[in-house]
């Protein structure tokens, strides 16, 4: 099973990744951003997009590595990834679905202000690449074919992954973590997965 948390940069789809994978046993996060950067170190500069998930490769390597993982893990794969263009969505999540590996897809919806104050938290400015992809990808992200919707502005990451394990009929364990540690393990994602 494959679970898609999809949304505009700031929506939280890191957080939630790494707080329903710490809360879900054999699961595995896989993080297509990595294929993208990894195209940017092997190939020559002349021929790179300024969004990497305009290389075909991307997307096709991205889809076989998905698909081989699938076929050989057993457990949850939980794919943090914005990805808005609905032929990219058909060539990875549609294709994985026509090949019968069950991909749950959400779409972590907020306001304008919601995710500029994210970002912020983050260290973006108004201006920056991510605050300037906010309209783009809520326009897109809002349509039917983007669903499940989950607007997330007035809740808590434990809401968000517990709506997302009640949809995909899974289980999720008690969270042993205090307050601070909890933060504080946010704190280090959120660090960890800011690129530079």
């Amino acid at each position: 099973m494959i679970i898609w948390i999809n949304g505009a940069f700031g929506s939280g789809k890191t957080t939630t990744a790494y707080e329903l994978h710490r809360r879900v046993p054999n699961s595995f996060v896989y993080d297509p951003e990595n294929i993208g950067y990894f195209i940017r170190k092997q190939a020559p500069r002349a021929m790179l997009k300024p969004d990497f998930q305009d290389h075909p490769m991307w997307r096709e390597m991205n889809y076989s590595m998905l698909r081989e993982i699938s076929n050989e893990f057993d457990g949850i794969m939980i794919v943090p990834m914005t990805i808005v263009n609905p032929q990219y969505f058909h060539e990875i999540i549609d294709r994985l679905r026509m090949d019968g590996v069950t991909v749950h897809h959400f779409a972590l919806l907020a306001s304008r202000e919601t995710l500029l104050k994210r970002l912020k938290s983050r260290g973006d400015h108004a201006q920056s690449w991510p605050a300037q992809q906010i309209d783009r990808c809520v326009s897109s992200l809002s349509e039917d074919m983007f669903r499940m919707h989950l607007h997330t502005d007035d809740l808590t990451p434990e809401q968000v992954i517990e709506q997302i394990a009640g949809e995909c009929g899974i289980e999720i364990q008690p969270d042993p973590r205090g307050r601070f540690r909890r933060k504080l393990d946010r704190f280090i994602t959120k660090i960890r997965h800011i690129r530079f």
